[in-house]
């Protein structure tokens, strides 16, 4: 069953804020707008989190390279369409590869 276009939002939504909330102390700068997110680090590298309404899909790029993500209603996490691998995991690797950061990712 397809998201709605309103869950799909909300959903989003939620995981930006929480992922902002997340990021807060941990990078240089944090920036949302139209639906894009862009975390800046202190040695200039960044992570791009765009939402991608007409696939009801969540996008990364990272400097390891780019992941998209459904979202799965039975574990309520966004998921790698590809390695299947949650949203958390690879922005916890990501964020350690980018920024040198552990980060608990465990509620994304």
């Amino acid at each position: 069953m397809s998201l709605t276009e309103a869950r799909f939002h909300d959903l989003v939504d939620a995981t930006q804020q929480a992922l902002e909330e997340l990021f807060e102390d941990h990078a240089d700068d944090i920036e949302i707008s139209s639906g894009l997110m862009t975390i800046k680090f202190d040695n200039g590298s960044q992570l791009i989190i765009s939402r991608q309404e007409p696939l009801r899909q969540l996008w990364l790029a990272a400097r390891s390279g780019g992941y998209h993500f459904d979202y799965d209603e039975e574990s309520g996490k966004w998921t790698c369409e590809k390695s299947e691998e949650l949203l958390g995991e690879i922005l916890f690797r990501s964020t350690k590869d980018q920024a040198g950061v552990e980060l608990d990712f465990e509620e994304i």
